[in-house]
């Protein structure tokens, strides 16, 4: 998971990964909407490529480029541990919110 976590700290790797969440995509076309030259493209994507965040297909003299699930996935369920952490506690504050709201008010000292 360091891996996916690393290769996705760069934002030009992240705005790859979010226009591969669309389909695959050639590295042209990945430059083009990035505005980024082919060869930087490249390195980004060999970086994702090692943390197992993307494929590779060859399609004749191009090479088409697509999300894999599993490191996502596995961050997902790493996440989903903290979102289970904070739902409890926002259900906590939920039930002493409910029980303040259903003491009788104090009248004022005046």
């Amino acid at each position: 998971m360091n891996a996916t976590l690393s290769a996705l700290a760069e934002p030009n790797r992240l705005h790859i990964v979010e226009l591969l969440r669309d389909g695959p995509l050639p590295v042209g076309d990945i430059a083009e909407k990035l505005h980024l030259q082919q060869p930087q493209v490249s390195k980004h994507l060999r970086v994702l490529h090692d943390a197992g965040l993307v494929g590779v297909q060859p399609a004749a003299n191009r090479r088409i480029y697509m999300l894999e699930t599993r490191p996502l996935q596995e961050l997902d369920a790493w996440l989903g541990s903290f979102r289970r952490v904070w739902e409890d506690r926002f259900d906590q504050l939920d039930d002493y919110l409910q029980e303040l709201q259903s003491k009788p008010k104090q009248p004022d000292g005046d």
